[in-house]
């Protein structure tokens, strides 16, 4: 197979889901159904929040999964599974529910974002696919919008498919990246397949391969003149490069009524040398012309920038973004969580000596409370078949603090999870990706305090639970320890 073929991405999977769904298979019982959770256990880059991406392509990958004869023969050549099991196999279709929160969901940790429920087998079997979805477009989303939140409203392009680990991080990154606030990519794929704007200027090897800089630039403005900004520091940014931008509109994109829309920097001290450059332009009369700034950067140095009063207008970030370079695992895992026997669900919990590593049981369901002036100030952890009544002082437990005795009042709260897929078949709207970015926007801008988006030590965000919740989890680590004593 070659890269160049379609592709069945059923088998994207560890070994031991197989193995362990073989197992199942001997005892199997078609109506007994388990709940599994996708959460995750802290912020990137130690952040205030995360944000929710990778949706749509969990979906597609459970409303397509199937399992090829090809697929079927190579796991008999692994001699590890029954033939029974392989003729279920090849029949195979994801039979369960999702519940999820709507992508682009401002999230934070040890919460449930994700939630299957399906029968035992087809719930093991999609383990890694769901997670490596999550976990890569929300780590660059993430990312993305500290980048953008430090650019201070100036203009962020995906330059990083070439520093991306491959092919499909490159193009879905840059799918995250838009996600997460950037303007537009330079990565073609993924503007045709996402309908993202695509931006790019011009390689060092242009300006190389004519025999002087301003004959490249002449030759690029002749062949773009609505849209020539110039790379101009190939060879000296102040003594050759702007000189030569300038000379071209005047002499070549003046007299055709056009004007040189910007020129990139790539090296050298950004701050510095952008001052200088705009200098330069706005003498020449070029105050229209835009600076472009490219070069490693992350959301620190392009606040240094900011800071040192560098002209800079618009950014080109790469490896440190398509990489999510600083922090670049998010860290999301997949936990059963519930047992359905018997037409009832049974709660399950796993116990570690890291308090955090403690999983919140049960089937359940996440809510957002807001303030009288619809900021966020919480969300809250109920049973599935629990309804908050905020009509009335409601008083709820911090897991961190429960001798609190705390209620929200004046508030209102919103479901966070939605039905996505029922009985294996979508029920989700496939979302342009303007609406979601505008809802990442929106969330930020007017729900999620402004304490919680600092880069360093930013707010805590509370993840509260409902008493009927609360009592239920204690009670079966109690149950827990005791039959662990025992044994």
């Amino acid at each position: 197979m070659t890269q160049f073929e379609k592709r069945n991405i059923s088998m994207m999977m560890d070994l031991y889901e197989m193995t362990m769904a073989n197992g199942y298979f001997k005892d199997y019982k078609e109506d007994e159904w388990v709940v599994f959770d996708v959460f995750y256990r802290k912020n990137p880059d130690e952040g205030g929040f995360a944000i929710f991406a990778g949706l749509e392509q969990v979906i597609d990958y459970l409303e397509n999964m199937h399992f090829s004869n090809e697929d079927i023969e190579y796991l008999r050549s692994l001699n590890l599974y029954s033939d029974e099991f392989l003729s279920w196999l090849k029949e195979f279709k994801f039979k369960g529910d999702i519940y999820a929160i709507d992508e682009g969901t401002i999230m934070y940790p040890n919460e449930p974002i994700l939630t299957v429920y399906a029968p035992l087998i087809d719930a093991q079997l999609v383990e890694t696919a769901i997670l490596a979805e999550i976990n890569h477009q929300s780590l660059i989303a993430t990312k993305t919008r500290r980048i953008v939140k430090s650019a201070q409203g100036r203009a962020v392009s995906d330059f990083g498919a070439r520093r991306a680990h491959n092919v499909d991080s490159a193009v879905y990154g840059a799918r995250a990246a838009f996600i997460g606030g950037v303007n537009s990519t330079a990565t073609v794929l993924a503007g045709q397949m996402f309908n993202i704007p695509v931006s790019g200027t011009m390689a060092h090897s242009w300006v190389m391969y004519h025999d002087n800089e301003y004959e490249a630039f002449k030759k690029f403005a002749e062949i773009y003149p609505d849209n020539a900004i110039l790379l101009v520091d190939t060879y000296d940014v102040l003594h050759s490069g702007v000189p030569n931008a300038i000379r071209v509109a005047k002499e070549v994109l003046m007299p055709m009524g056009k004007r040189l829309k910007g020129v990139r920097l790539d090296s050298g001290d950004l701050a510095y040398l952008s001052k200088k450059v705009r200098k330069m332009l706005d003498e020449a009369g070029l105050n229209d012309c835009i600076i472009v700034a490219s070069n490693s950067l992350d959301e620190f140095t392009i606040k240094s920038i900011i800071e040192q009063g560098g002209k800079i207008d618009s950014f080109g970030v790469g490896e440190r973004l398509i990489t999510a370079k600083s922090d670049p695992v998010f860290g999301a895992v997949y936990k059963l969580v519930a047992v359905n026997k018997e037409k009832a669900c049974m709660p399950k919990i796993k116990i570690s000596e890291t308090f955090e590593k403690i999983t919140n049981p049960g089937h359940k369901k996440l809510w957002r409370v807001y303030d009288e002036n619809k900021k966020a100030v919480a969300d809250l952890i109920t049973l599935y078949d629990e309804t908050p009544d905020f009509s009335i002082p409601y008083y709820y437990v911090d897991p961190a603090k429960p001798w609190k005795n705390r209620c929200f009042e004046n508030c209102t709260l919103k479901e966070l999870q939605h039905l996505v897929m029922k009985d294996g078949k979508r029920l989700y709207r496939s979302k342009p990706l303007n609406e979601i970015r505008k809802y990442v926007s929106d969330q930020l801008e007017n729900e999620i305090w402004e304490e919680e988006q600092r880069f360093e030590f930013p707010h805590h965000h509370y993840i509260d639970m409902s008493p009927e919740y609360y009592k239920m989890k204690m009670e079966l680590l109690t149950e827990a320890q005791k039959s662990n004593n025992k044994k």
